[in-house]
């Protein structure tokens, strides 16, 4: 069984404090799909300054605050992806234009309406490109120990930028993780 037996859909990859990619430090990745020639997922706590209404005028309106497109990774920046908590009652096989990832997540069609779905959703998110990892090579990114693998809340996915996210999940694990909440990152900062 490989090191990434544990992702799936709906977990979280929250880099560990001594990860110190510019793409990813101290990031949270929502994982959207993981099989075995790869995975996909977006980085949860990236706000950017463009507004979604900008590349995206008729969802605009409908984004969760603040209303701008979120960095979601490095991988192919000018593709969109949005990601849609339900409100409780909703179902996800019900709703036209939207895949679940997991629980009441789900991966939004563009092209679709988006006064059909707003009513239904507790949150839209838009992102900019996604992170992506070839078969095998997310596998030699935790056994390095650059992630961690967490279980994800549906409101994860739309949380305030402003909450620190990546302290805030590593806190809720409980001990041991819950220490790296406070890591400098840098030990000789320490």
């Amino acid at each position: 069984m490989g090191s990434d037996a544990e992702v799936e859909p709906g977990t979280l990859l929250v880099a560990a404090p001594q990860l110190m990619d510019k793409n990813f430090r101290r990031t949270v990745v929502y994982v959207i799909h993981h099989r075995a020639e790869g995975t996909l997922g977006v980085v949860l706590n990236r706000p950017s300054e463009v507004a979604v209404h900008d590349v995206l005028p008729k969802w605009g309106d409908h984004a969760t605050l603040p209303r701008s497109l979120f960095v979601g990774g490095p991988v192919e920046q000018r593709t969109a992806i949005c990601l849609a908590t339900l409100r409780a009652g909703e179902d996800l096989s019900a709703i036209d234009g939207v895949v679940g990832v997991r629980g009441p997540v789900g991966m939004v069609d563009l092209d679709g309406d988006p006064e059909e779905l707003a009513p239904k959703a507790r949150g839209l998110r838009f992102f900019a490109g996604y992170a992506g990892w070839d078969a095998g090579q997310l596998a030699g990114e935790i056994d390095r120990g650059d992630w961690l693998i967490v279980p994800a809340l549906p409101d994860d996915v739309i949380a305030d930028p402003d909450t620190e996210l990546w302290s805030r999940v590593l806190r809720r694990q409980g001990p041991p993780l819950a220490f790296l909440a406070t890591h400098p990152g840098d030990v000789k900062l320490n």
